[in-house]
C-alpha cells in the first residue's frame, strides 16, 4: 500500500490508487463500503485515508470472500466493534480451511477411484438411482440432476426407461461427488467428464483439482492483503 502524499483526495485520486473507476468509487460510497465523503461548498467530494483503505480492503476481500461478504465486512469495520470484524475474518479463514481439507480428501479419493480396475462386468452389477444415492450419501434427486446436466448419464432400461448405473458410470458418479464436495462447479465438470470417460481420468482430475487449489491459494493471499487494509481502516476510524 503506497503512502499518501495528502490526506485530502478527490474521487479520481481514490479511484487511481485503489484500481477502480470514478463511478465505482461513488458506488462503493453509496453502498456504505466507503464512509460518507465530506463535501466542498461547491459540492465536490473530499476523501481521506480511511476511504482509500476501505476501497483497498473491499477490493481484496471481494477476491477472498466474494463481493457480498466483502461489503458486509467493510461496513462492519465502520460501524461495529473490532471484535465483530475479527469474527467475520475468522469465519472467512475457517471456510477456506474447510475447502482445503475437502480438496485434500477429494484428491486422495479421486486418485483411488480412478485407479480402480473394472473387470468382469455383469448386468447384475448395475445399480438403481436409490442404491447409488445411498452408496454415495446423496439424494436421488442429486443423481437425476447430474444426469440432466450430462455429468453422469446412466443406461435406461425399457419399458419405463428406468435408470441403471453400470460400474463405470457409478465410478464416474463417485468422481463427480468428490469434485463437487471440493467445490467444483457444474459447468467446468460438464466440460471435464467427456475426457474422463475416454480414459484420461488421472490427468484431467489432477488438473481440475490443481485449478481449485490455485483458486483457494489466491483467495488466501487476498485475505492477507485485506487484513492489512482493514487494520488501516480501523486505525483511521479511531482518528476520525
Amino acid at each position: 500500500m503506497s503512502a499518501l502524499k495528502s490526506s485530502a483526495m478527490r474521487t479520481v485520486d481514490v479511484a487511481r490508487r485503489a484500481g477502480y473507476s470514478v463511478q465505482q468509487v461513488r458506488n462503493l460510497e453509496r453502498d456504505g463500503v466507503l464512509p460518507p465523503a465530506t463535501r466542498t461548498t461547491a459540492g465536490y467530494r473530499i476523501y481521506g485515508e480511511i476511504h482509500l483503505h476501505s476501497a483497498l480492503a473491499y477490493r481484496a476481500l471481494a477476491v477472498g470472500t466474494g463481493p457480498v461478504e466483502a461489503k458486509r465486512i467493510v461496513r462492519v469495520a465502520h460501524q461495529c466493534p473490532t471484535s465483530e470484524v475479527l469474527a467475520l475474518l475468522d469465519a472467512a479463514h475457517a471456510r477456506l480451511d474447510r475447502e482445503r481439507t475437502d480438496l485434500k480428501l477429494a484428491k486422495e479419493a479421486a486418485e483411488a477411484i480412478s485407479a480402480e480396475p473394472i473387470e468382469d462386468v455383469r448386468p447384475s452389477d448395475s445399480m438403481s438411482v436409490s442404491e447409488l444415492a445411498a452408496a454415495l450419501g446423496v439424494r436421488p434427486s442429486t443423481l437425476r440432476h447430474w444426469d440432466a446436466e450430462g455429468l453422469v448419464v446412466p443406461d435406461r432400461v425399457p419399458p419405463r426407461g428406468t435408470r441403471r448405473y453400470s460400474p463405470a458410470q457409478a465410478r464416474d458418479a463417485r468422481i463427480v461427488h468428490q469434485l463437487r464436495s471440493a467445490g467444483y462447479r457444474i459447468d467446468p465438470l460438464r466440460a471435464l467428464m467427456p475426457g474422463l470417460r475416454h480414459g484420461h481420468r488421472s490427468e484431467d482430475i489432477r488438473a481440475a483439482l490443481a485449478a481449485r487449489d490455485t483458486s483457494i491459494t489466491a483467495r488466501s493471499h487476498a485475505l492477507l492483503d485485506a487484513t492489512a487494509a482493514l487494520t488501516a481502516v480501523l486505525a483511521a476510524a479511531t482518528q476520525t
